[in-house]
């Protein structure tokens, strides 16, 4: 039996893996986003699949094998769950867990075993005319015949995984909503929230089958404390503090590790975190952000980023989307607050201001004119912000954006906030796999990246402003959680620990979000966003920007 494709002269293709085949006949997108873009989640079904697996081999090898093979002429590797022989056969077996289809195999699980069997046939070099899947959900083995008729269907599903592979374009979504309720990679995919975008938007509602998580039950690790080391011991991340006693995390739980000033962490800690999907991060002590790391990939998408962004019409449609979005809800925050506060007169100068802006912003025909809307609209919120906070906590007193340094507390506290957001930002941009340095509307005139400050501007108001004027009137803030050196204010220690306990809380908070029509944190949020932005240019645009406080 001969192999599946003939191969041009000089071409060396890395070898398939089976359970990508699996993967394509359940779901082209899911083999594209596994294989091409290399987005794997090992979620609590695929860890019971090997647990199961494990079960099933004897202690004593016995009869059965658990083989990892690998065929040239195929182009295919894999490891098969066992080999049993049978009346002088030898027949590669495959366990799952869930049920049969009826009385027969389903169509990938079916790919799945025949592909092994085809490289038993290569590597014994003897015909192989059976395999068999065992399912214990209903208690069934499902003998497949290992024919011609099987092998040719191999062979056109290997073709077709090759063509997919030299694209940069995903497939579809699977037109069949049923498999995407059970697939690993659907809080990737965004499936259904791809599909709100055929229902008109006055019609927008929960969609029915909730896929993208509410909360990342992973925590981020601050580490604040000058002289502190993160290393780790097994599977868990341990932060020993200069004086006093060590703290231990499981490596599960941990999705982000952020050092603060002089903190270290170990290269051991470094590989961990980069194998474990964990970013680590660098903020200097006063706050600002130094850099950090992830795990490579993304090549597709970034090809896909380059493409769109360097189309000018594009961009400028989606800063201004970008900029009404950010301008609104500072403006619906600041009407809110004043009319809670009984300020609404005082502050209807900014607020008129902003509206004016708004209605600029539809008329900019270029980046730079939406620019200075944008900035005019900030100035008016601004200058409206001091009227929300309490005039009894005068160390907090709030008289202007100051940046580079902050010169006042209120400005210190606002810095470091957005710090911790662009961290956040960051991180989620690498999760998704776009590339930060190319953006829609900032200009790239400093170190920070461009489309971190672009997707910033969607949170700065929900997650940092509204907590740190709440904190404010609630009292919260003393005047030693800071250090004035001249006419530069940083955040002490204290001040420090109290942001971050502020800022991450937030973040845990749930709120309805507008276009997709469920509830979700703040944390989730942010990579939501980053996940439509990419949609933009994938394929599948309008979702990204429309998120709104109400006023």
């Amino acid at each position: 039996m001969s192999g599946p494709l003939s191969t041009t002269a000089g071409e060396d293709l890395s070898p398939l893996r089976i359970m990508s085949l699996h993967a394509l006949a359940y779901c082209e997108r899911l083999f594209f986003l596994e294989e091409v873009e290399e987005i794997r989640v090992a979620d609590q079904r695929v860890y019971a699949g090997r647990t199961l697996h494990a079960a099933e081999l004897p202690a004593d090898g016995g009869e059965l094998l658990n083989a990892t093979l690998e065929s040239a002429t195929w182009g295919l590797k894999g490891k098969v769950d066992y080999l049993r022989y049978r009346d002088g056969l030898l027949i590669p077996f495959e366990h799952k867990r869930g049920r049969s289809r009826g009385d027969g195999a389903w169509d990938s699980d079916r790919l799945q075993v025949v592909a092994y069997a085809a490289l038993l046939i290569d590597h014994l070099g003897r015909p192989i005319s059976e395999a068999r899947i065992r399912y214990h959900a209903n208690n069934k083995t499902v003998r497949v015949a290992i024919d011609e008729a099987a092998l040719a269907d191999l062979r056109r599903a290997i073709s077709r995984a090759r063509t997919l592979t030299e694209s940069v374009q995903r497939p579809p979504v699977a037109s069949n909503e049923n498999l995407c309720a059970h697939c690993s990679l659907a809080p990737v995919c965004l499936p259904e929230e791809e599909r709100l975008l055929t229902a008109p938007d006055e019609e927008v509602t929960p969609t029915a089958i909730r896929l993208f998580p509410e909360h990342d039950e992973r925590q981020v690790v601050h580490v604040t404390e000058p002289g502190s080391r993160v290393g780790k011991q097994g599977e868990e991340i341990v932060v020993t503090p200069r004086d006093g006693d060590p703290v231990k995390f499981p490596g599960r739980r941990v999705g982000a590790i952020v050092l603060h000033g002089a903190a270290q962490i170990t290269s051991q800690t470094v590989h961990y975190a980069l194998a474990h999907d964990i970013g680590v991060h660098w903020l200097s002590g006063g706050g600002q952000y130094a850099g950090g790391i992830a795990a490579p990939g993304g090549v597709q998408r970034r090809h896909r980023q380059f493409a769109g962004l360097s189309d000018p019409t594009f961009c400028l449609e989606l800063a201004r989307r970008l900029a009404r979005a950010k301008v609104a809800n500072q403006l619906h925050f600041l009407l809110r607050s004043a009319r809670n506060r009984g300020v609404r007169t005082e502050v209807e100068a900014a607020l008129s201001g902003m509206r004016a802006e708004l209605r600029g912003m539809e008329q900019a025909d270029d980046p730079d004119t939406l620019r200075g809307h944008e900035g005019m609209a900030g100035r008016h919120y601004f200058s409206g912000l001091p009227l929300l906070l309490d005039p009894g906590q005068a160390h907090m007193k709030f008289v202007g954006r100051s940046r580079r340094p902050p010169t006042d507390r209120f400005n210190a506290a606002l810095s470091f906030g957005y710090a911790l957001l662009y961290r956040d930002v960051v991180a989620a941009l690498l999760v998704v796999g776009l590339e930060p340095a190319f953006g829609f509307f900032h200009r790239p005139r400093s170190a920070a990246y461009p489309l971190a400050l672009d997707l910033m501007e969607l949170f700065r108001t929900t997650m940092w402003d509204m907590p740190l004027v709440a904190a404010i009137n609630r009292q919260q803030w003393r005047e030693d959680d800071f250090i004035a050196t001249g006419r530069q204010v940083w955040l002490a220690e204290t001040g420090r620990k109290l942001a971050i306990s502020l800022y991450e809380t937030r973040k845990q908070e749930v709120w309805r979000h507008p276009a997709v029509g469920y509830s979700l944190s703040y944390q989730r949020a942010i990579e939501l966003e980053a996940r439509l932005l990419e949609k933009e240019w994938s394929g599948s645009p309008g979702l990204f920007a429309r998120m709104r406080l109400r006023g």
